[in-house]
């Protein structure tokens, strides 16, 4: 049978290895159930700062509270809503977030009926958040994973509505199944003034939604057109297509993002840069490699070899397991909870769902695939920055050293740390400094 295969003998230990190494280490402070409940006497408020003992879901909630600079989240609603989920409970998660978030839609849908557009505006932006929240943690073959994006997409359109702020949804081509993209330009026309243009791409779990919050207004606000967009097995195409996977091969999709660009009439071709954020970063470096239009880049991290990347993560490769001890996608159900917990099992099943590979062993041989080889980095001559987290680990600190030493054109870099609460992947703690270093930088590079 399916469930005794699954947990047999010679692949237990095989299994507690992958279930040990998918779960990052655990912080040493309080879970939610920490939290002090209010005395009798005075009391300031009842929320104390609180998350997650789980590092994961410690991060995700820091990813959630860093986004409150940018009006994405409240301080206070988050930890309330952390205090409502158990440790590393991805079900949890998704049903207290999936409810803020239509409460919070709701409101803003009552205070636009009252012609209150900036407070929905501000409303309809948290909610769009809070939905992008629950689909993380909501599994890619669930209808619930669609649904949770679609309305995170419309709250952000609402959001946009509401402020007065033009965009364009836009389909890049890509066979049978385009793909999404939000296009924010100047004045279209004969004489509109060209200006400077930043195209984004995220990552693994990032959106389209998210990017926006954490790059795309500041690089608005600083004058840019923007592109944000996504290829192959990401979040926002997932939504549309939850059975495409990754692509190794990102400069296909870079192509297509600059023939939409440069079809613009208010665009500099001279001054079109190019942002990748978390795996964006190994998309974005890929791209630049393949394509001389692209004028300047930042990798956030620059990440040139995907599988070392991912094996530095789990702390083994499991392309060399033995294929007695894979654990297959069919498995995955059939796994118990004590020799593997329900957070580390969705983490598995999305992994295996988005590289497209049926099963643990497959996809870390898929990742070989995903490299920048040291040729292709010394075609990246436009000027580049790098930026990484002192937090993030071994490996993408030796991948930035490698890429700063590898690509032929002017590079700067800079290395985010403890005390600039800023250390961690992505900066997502503190969106406001990372967005002043790459938009600073970028403005000094396209000075007039």
């Amino acid at each position: 049978m399916e469930s005794t295969n699954a947990t047999s003998l010679p692949r237990r230990g095989f299994i507690a290895r992958a279930a040990a190494a998918m779960a990052v280490p655990a912080l040493a402070h309080g879970g939610a159930s920490a939290a002090r409940q209010p005395g009798a006497g005075l009391e300031r408020g009842q929320l104390r700062v609180a998350g997650f003992a789980d590092a994961e879901m410690d991060f995700q909630l820091i990813r959630q509270l860093g986004t409150a600079r940018y009006g994405g989240a409240s301080v206070g609603e988050c930890l309330a809503l952390a205090r409502r989920i158990g440790n590393a409970d991805p079900a949890a998660w998704v049903r207290e977030f999936s409810a803020a978030a239509e409460r919070q839609e709701r409101d803003a849908r009552a205070r636009a009926e009252r012609g209150h557009g900036i407070s929905a505006a501000e409303q309809y932006l948290v909610a769009c958040n809070s939905y992008r929240a629950a689909e993380y943690y909501s599994a890619i073959n669930d209808p619930a994973h669609r649904r949770l994006g679609l309305r995170s997409r419309a709250c952000f359109a609402a959001a946009m509505q509401a402020r007065g702020i033009a965009f364009e949804v836009v389909n890049l081509p890509w066979g049978h199944a385009p793909l999404p993209a939000y296009w924010f330009g100047a004045a279209q026309g004969r004489r509109a003034r060209r200006r400077k243009t930043l195209m984004f791409i995220s990552g693994y779990d990032g959106t389209l939604e998210e990017t926006w919050l954490a790059y795309g207004r500041a690089a608005l606000e600083r004058g840019y057109n923007l592109l944000l967009l996504a290829g192959p097995g990401q979040m926002d195409t997932l939504r549309f297509y939850p059975a495409m996977a990754f692509v190794p091969e990102y400069e296909q999709v870079g192509k297509l993002a600059l023939e939409h660009v440069l079809a613009h009439p208010g665009v500099d071709a001279g001054r079109v840069a190019l942002m990748g954020i978390s795996y964006g970063g190994y998309f974005a470096t890929r791209m630049a490699a393949h394509e001389p239009r692209i004028r300047a880049l930042i990798a956030n991290s620059p990440i040139i070899d995907l599988h070392a990347y991912m094996v530095s993560f789990v702390g083994f490769d499991p392309a060399t397991a033995p294929d007695e001890q894979d654990i297959r996608l069919a498995d995955i159900d059939h796994i118990p909870p004590s020799a593997m917990p329900a957070q580390t099992r969705e983490m598995l099943r999305n992994l295996m769902l988005r590289i497209g590979e049926p099963s643990f062993k497959a996809t870390y041989r898929r990742l070989r695939d995903y490299r920048v080889e040291d040729a292709l980095l010394a075609r990246i001559r436009c000027p580049a920055l790098a930026l990484v987290g002192e937090g993030e680990g071994q490996e993408p600190l030796a991948q930035h050293r490698h890429f700063l030493d590898a690509v032929a054109g002017p590079s700067a870099s800079h290395v985010f740390t403890l005390e600039e609460g800023a250390e961690g992947h992505c900066q997502t703690a503190n969106l406001g400094y990372s967005a002043a270093v790459s938009m600073d930088w970028l403005d000094e590079v396209f000075a007039d």
